[in-house]
């Protein structure tokens, strides 16, 4: 199986099934983050516009597409004035679907458009507190017991290295964990993450172990410090909605009035 390929020729099928247009697709999730196992799910995202004339209308409408897991393959979309929408509030979330190093498909007009808009938008104090919210709730579930989910540690390490980032860069963090990790100076703990990268990314089962104190301790410390230094942030002044507008004129004006896209 090619699952690229699978990929792909499932995103034809799903304009066709919907009438719509699909302008994005990337990975999201463990494949995009770099720490996915042998049997990791494909979590596939994408963006896409409807005919213009689907635009107008009173009562709003779904702006959602779902699907059920099927084989190992999960796939989930938005609308373009849903991701725009978003994009008004420096969703996270978008943010990463537009830093995928996995992407299947790409409308460079449309891509081009959301990277700038996504410049003028990034908000480090509401993606410090979506990323400290994800490790805190992660750590409660998962990390303070004496024998941990030894796998749940990437799931709080990545979003603490993230607000480390936007603390040091000023903008959104990148996808891949192993370049968040590139922050990080301490050997000992690098060493200790490594060990569990290895182990994960080879299908080892990573099951209930003892906790690793000192990857523990850089969590707890992290967890503390974000806590007290989102009073110090200033918040960025958001850019005028016009903006926003304006690239979903210039998107849709690419969009047939009525009828399917197909890629």
């Amino acid at each position: 199986m090619n699952p690229t390929k699978t990929i792909k020729q499932r995103l034809t099928e799903i304009e066709k099934e919907h009438d719509v247009k699909i302008l994005y697709a990337v990975e999201s999730g463990s494949r995009a983050w770099g720490f996915e196992s042998l049997d990791s799910d494909y979590d596939v995202r994408f963006i896409y516009a409807h005919p213009k004339n689907w635009y107008l209308n009173i009562l709003p409408k779904r702006d959602v597409i779902e699907y059920p897991i099927v084989d190992e393959f999960d796939y989930s979309g938005w609308d373009l004035r849903k991701a725009l929408f978003l994009m008004n509030k420096s969703n996270p979330v978008l943010l990463e679907w537009l830093s995928s190093p996995i992407v299947y498909y790409k409308d460079n007009y449309f891509y081009d458009i959301m990277q700038h808009l996504s410049n003028e938008y990034f908000s480090p104090i509401s993606s410090i507190y979506h990323y400290l919210h994800m490790a805190h709730g992660n750590y409660r579930e998962f990390l303070q017991a004496d024998r941990v989910k030894i796998k749940k540690y990437f799931y709080v390490l990545r979003p603490i290295l993230a607000c480390m980032w936007i603390e040091n860069f000023k903008k959104a963090p990148p996808v891949e964990f192993e370049k968040l990790l590139l922050q990080l100076d301490n050997e000992a703990l690098l060493t200790n993450i490594g060990n569990l990268l290895s182990k994960k990314k080879s299908g080892v089962e990573l099951g209930i172990e003892p906790k690793i104190q000192i990857i523990n301790e850089f969590i707890e410390n992290g967890l503390q410090y974000f806590e007290k230094a989102t009073y110090a942030f200033d918040p960025k002044k958001k850019s005028k909605q016009e903006l926003l507008e304006e690239g979903f004129i210039k998107i849709l004006e690419r969009q047939p009035t009525d009828g399917t896209g197909s890629n």
